[in-house]
């Protein structure tokens, strides 16, 4: 049997009790947290956030309460340190992600160096 990789990507209370309310919302109990590096934006990469129900063999996986998050295998040492936290205020909704990897982000916030 293979041994289950792990990451550096926290998740805040405040994110895991969202997520496991949109989880819930849905009616579904196959549902993790997946979080990818991918190249674009105008900064050269972007972060992509969604619920996935696949697992691949090569991915990393961390367990916060009952909410897994997981990232895949080349997305790992981008994402190493980084913290998600769920923001709902007047003037943002939503996940962010705060990345001490990240160089350089744009002005809008959706990509980074």
């Amino acid at each position: 049997m293979a041994e289950t990789m792990t990451h550096g990507v926290t998740l805040t209370d405040t994110a895991r009790d969202k997520v496991k309310a949109l989880v819930g919302a849905e009616g579904r109990d196959d549902l993790r947290l997946r979080i990818e590096v991918k190249t674009g934006g105008c900064s050269g990469f972007i972060y992509q956030l969604f619920f996935d129900e696949v697992l691949e063999e090569t991915d990393a996986i961390r367990n916060f309460d009952g909410v897994e998050v997981v990232v895949d295998f080349k997305s790992v040492p981008y994402l190493d340190g980084a913290s998600i936290d769920y923001e709902d205020t007047i003037q943002k909704q939503g996940f962010t992600i705060d990345n001490p990897n990240a160089q350089s982000t744009c002005a809008c916030g959706d990509s980074f160096s």
